[in-house]
């Protein structure tokens, strides 16, 4: 498999997780150092991957509430042979986010080591 394709399995892995919310799969897509930030409200909010995972524990899953899964890649960079980056944009309940995401190769599996994230759009409920 060519790096390319091996970082799309590893967002396809973050599209189920954050869709999914399967505490199970948080470590085969997050690495523990990795860290979450990005504006809500005006204000820069900002997670540990621990802290993170516990936000993911205590919402409720997109897939529980049954809300439209809507995901896409946008772009896949690489950068070095253990180093990517990838913009993708991703529904979570009535939010759409815009997300940048660095990936390092860490004993051979691509892990998130920092997410980024833009508010793109809220839709209102029902939708």
């Amino acid at each position: 498999m060519d790096q390319t394709q091996a970082v799309a399995t590893a967002i396809e892995g973050y599209f189920n997780l954050m869709y999914d919310a399967n505490d199970r799969h948080f470590s085969q897509v997050f690495h523990e150092a990795c860290l979450v930030h990005g504006m809500r409200d005006g204000t820069l909010t900002g997670w540990t991957a621990s802290e993170f995972r516990d936000v993911m524990r205590n919402r409720p899953s997109p897939a529980s509430t049954k809300s439209p899964r809507d995901q896409q890649i946008l772009n896949i960079g690489h950068i070095a042979p253990n180093l990517a980056t990838a913009s993708v944009r991703v529904r979570i309940g009535q939010t759409c986010f815009i997300d940048h995401l660095i990936f390092h190769r860490i004993d051979e599996k691509w892990l998130i080591t920092s997410k980024a994230f833009h508010v793109a759009q809220v839709f209102p409920p029902g939708s």
